[in-house]
């Protein structure tokens, strides 16, 4: 008769490697350990060389393809093809697996006083402990686990907040950028004073707001007075002169303005025409000294020598006089200069002409250039106003863009807490669901039919080590006796691997069992119930009331005990009449004698 020890559930399978060292509540030793991460066994698995190792560990070091064991190479031990771990290589060792869940644990959270075994610690405690510190998963804070809750509500800095105006959720620290943006958010009116408008409407309500102050129409001009609309009017007629006073300046200042549009061309026009006085003053002296000149009285030397040449002649001379020094010049100047007031005067006047001519160009284009000043400003106030239309618009757009973005947030925030609601649904219907099969299948009288489909199927699957055991739903001697289920190996266990069909009697801890007497001490029957009634396969025992295996269960279930040579797998593999439609029965039965 050997005995079996439960595994947890498969979703518990190969995910984790070994558990803490701290864990541990009394001596640790070497052969508890993993010779790969060097922690206490999890599904130990033993490899060929003989060395255990975390069904997690062994995994993640095959995964590669094969490797040389470190264990042996550290112990000097090292042999081929012994040594080399592959897949296929290893097998579950079960021995350990219950040695170490047995062992007695403490949790290593501070302040938490849990006690128990490793398994227990595995199945109830690990992850879920409340003294566990873990990471907020939005500001990262180091908090205990049963703050979570509180921490998420009222502390966490990421935290999400419904806005009490419009409603739309938000981070916290963004509730101060919320509040400018909130189309609902209650603001207070400057003129009148009416409370509570809502930021969407304020823009209508100061529209029409006889009370609101806004700036005086002449503000462009310097008008720094801001008046209530219902007195705008009385302002204009009572400031009429200011205002002409303010927009005369204006005026004057754009067409300094304007004028410094082109200072260097003006300043040459103003040169010019000085020069010019200037020159028309020098001519007009020039003229005035020239026609002096040429009407004063004759000369003397030309008389003389008209009357000589007329009258007798005279007393001889020794010599010649010398002409006066002033006749040739004088008779020269005066030949040469007659015909220039006339020649000179036209001249002045077509270069008095050509300068008249040439400001009034600089007039003409000074003009141009003032009504493309004006044309360039009316533009100019154009573009301003669709400047600032445009600036308007591009707000409004960028604070709907962010209410749009706030509320893609939300509600991703909602599809995913949809999502883990629906999970957790869905786990509650399966747990459910295996509960009403439980329910369905359990028995209240002490004997129980276990019907076991796609036994080819199942039976391969231990053969490959993927499921070597099954465990049966539970049943009871009565509605409040003992708890029980069966567990069998279609591919044997223990001295009947691989050669015989095992099958193992479990007893469960129950609601009732303080009520109970314990031992256990029933006699209990096993069958393998032939198709055809003809011939069953029976195997019957009484407890062992000394064995750990019919003591009142301190855990979840007692360590399984039965027959592990039940019956031959050669026996199924031939023709039989214990297989049909790919389906067995196996029966056991309790004696409920003296209960």
């Amino acid at each position: 008769m050997a005995t079996q020890e439960p595994s947890p559930p498969s979703s518990m399978e190969s995910n984790k490697p070994g558990f803490p060292k701290k864990i541990l509540a009394n001596k640790l030793e070497d052969k508890h350990l993993c010779n790969c991460c060097n922690n206490i066994l999890r599904r130990p698995f033993q490899a060929q060389c003989g060395h255990r190792f975390c069904s997690y560990c062994f995994n993640r070091t095959v995964s590669n393809g094969p490797q040389k064991c470190n264990a042996c190479i550290k112990e000097d031990l090292f042999e081929e093809p012994t040594s080399i771990l592959k897949q296929g290589c290893a097998f579950p060792d079960n021995a350990a697996r219950r040695e170490v869940e047995n062992l007695a644990a403490v949790c290593v959270n501070e302040s938490c006083t849990w006690k128990g075994t490793i398994k227990e610690y595995e199945l109830n405690h690990e992850g879920k402990c409340e003294f566990m510190i873990i990471p907020c998963p939005s500001c990262k804070e180091r908090i205990r686990f049963n703050e979570q809750e509180r921490h998420n509500e009222r502390e966490c800095p990421e935290r999400t907040l419904n806005c009490k105006y419009c409603k739309e959720p938000f981070h916290f620290k963004n509730i101060k950028a919320h509040d400018e943006i909130c189309p609902k958010y209650p603001m207070i009116c400057e003129g009148c004073a009416k409370k509570k408008i809502p930021r969407e409407k304020y823009v209508d309500h100061i529209k029409f707001c006889s009370k609101f102050r806004t700036p005086c129409r002449f503000h462009v001009v310097g008008c720094d007075m801001s008046v209530e609309k219902e007195k705008i009017h009385d302002h204009e007629r009572a400031c009429a002169y200011e205002h002409l006073n303010l927009l005369l300046h204006y005026i004057m200042g754009m067409k300094v303005s304007m004028e410094g549009l082109q200072p260097q061309g003006l300043e040459v026009a103003g040169h010019k025409l000085v020069e010019l006085h200037q020159s028309l003053r020098e001519l007009e002296a020039r003229v005035s000294q020239l026609s002096t000149t040429s009407s004063g009285p004759p000369v003397q030397g030309a008389a003389s020598s008209s009357s000589s040449s007329s009258g007798p002649p005279g007393p001889p001379v020794s010599a010649p006089l010398p002409p006066p020094p002033t006749l040739a010049p004088t008779l020269s100047v005066s030949t040469s200069f007659t015909p220039l007031p006339s020649s000179v005067g036209a001249a002045l006047e077509l270069q008095l002409h050509s300068e008249k001519a040439k400001v009034a160009e600089l007039g003409r284009r000074c003009a141009d250039l003032e009504v493309k000043a004006g044309t360039f400003e009316n533009v100019v106030c154009v573009l301003n106003r669709e400047v600032e239309r445009f600036a308007t618009t591009m707000e409004a757009s960028n604070r709907q863009h962010r209410l749009d973005q706030d509320k893609i947030e939300a509600l991703s925030n909602k599809v995913r807490q949809l999502e883990r609601t629906v999970g957790l649904k869905d786990l509650t219907v399966a747990e459910m669901e295996g509960r009403l099969r439980e329910m369905s299948a359990t028995t209240f009288d002490g004997v129980f039919v276990w019907r076991i489909s796609d036994f080819t199927k199942k039976r391969q699957d231990a053969i490959a080590g993927r499921a070597p055991a099954m465990f049966s739903p539970a049943f009871y001697t009565s509605k409040y006796g003992y708890k029980m289920c069966l567990r069998i190996y279609l591919n044997g266990d223990g001295t009947g691997r691989g050669s015989h069909l095992s099958l193992f009697f479990v007893v469960m801890r129950g609601l009732s069992d303080a009520l109970l007497k314990w031992p256990f001490n029933q006699k209990v029957t096993l069958m393998l119930l032939d198709q055809s009634n003809r011939e069953h396969i029976i195997d019957a025992f009484r407890p062992d009331v000394t064995s750990s295996s019919f003591q009142r269960p301190v855990s979840e279930m007692n360590i399984a005990s039965g027959c592990p040579l039940f019956c031959p797998l050669s026996k199924l593999d031939a023709k039989n009449s214990y297989i049909r439609d790919d389906t067995i029965f196996i029966k056991a039965i309790v004696d409920l004698t003296g209960l």
